[in-house]
């Protein structure tokens, strides 16, 4: 994703590129603190683990942060939600606006909709780490917020059946898919299902670069897909 952005964005407007895997040289960093250098925002797409060394650059530099990475501990999103009141910090698990509509949809048809089954499919390559993805959690927080009492059943695996407020998330790990989530609302009468394919992960870059610029608009605060397309 970090060459996929560099390209998008285009030479003249990164002012750093930073990788703790690689040498440094021609304009690339092993750390964020060593480069010294004007930027107007700092765009992660690497690893949760980086959270505290990127929130610690950014707020003492007094620069706005994209985060894009996923799988947050409780205390990393603790220290994101700190750094919110200093700078402007934009935390999403997808950078897709389309994932980002779907999540839209998807609360309002579960408030709706009324008494109904609700399952997610979600499927990504076969190196993927986190399991389900930051981006089918993020959705079924959306929903929940619609359901009251309605609970997480991932990977359901056990007989017996199905409580009324169970929310059912499915994950599948193969070749190279990029990303596909698959929402399904069923109340025995009829069903609603809301799917979003990811083919390239450049739409991912797009949505960041998007958000980057209205980033930049912003007071310190903590913002989400939800906050930039509430105002789109």
């Amino acid at each position: 994703m970090g060459h996929i952005l560099a390209d998008m964005a285009g030479a003249e407007n990164i002012a750093a590129l930073v990788d703790v895997a690689f040498d440094t040289g021609n304009g690339l960093y092993h750390s964020l603190d060593d480069f010294t250098g004007d930027a107007d925002c700092v765009v992660d797409f690497s690893n949760h683990s980086a959270t505290e060394a990127v929130i610690s650059y950014c707020v003492r530099r007094n620069l706005p942060v994209l985060i894009a990475s996923t799988g947050q501990t409780d205390s990393e999103m603790s220290l994101i939600r700190e750094a919110g009141e200093k700078i402007p910090v934009f935390i999403s698990p997808n950078m897709s606006i389309g994932v980002a509509l779907v999540a839209d949809i998807a609360e309002r048809v579960a408030r709706l909709f009324g008494d109904c089954d609700i399952e997610m499919i979600e499927a990504h390559h076969n190196q993927k780490l986190d399991v389900p993805s930051g981006t089918a959690l993020m959705l079924a927080k959306r929903i929940q917020s619609a359901k009251e009492n309605s609970s997480l059943n991932i990977g359901r695996h056990e007989n017996g059946k199905r409580p009324q407020n169970e929310i059912g998330i499915h994950s599948l790990r193969y070749g190279s898919e990029v990303g596909t989530h698959e929402i399904i609302f069923s109340n025995g009468l009829e069903t609603i299902t809301i799917r979003h394919d990811a083919k390239n992960r450049a739409l991912f870059a797009k949505g960041a670069l998007s958000a980057v610029k209205w980033l930049l608009t912003k007071e310190a605060g903590f913002y989400s897909m939800n906050d930039y397309i509430s105002e789109a």
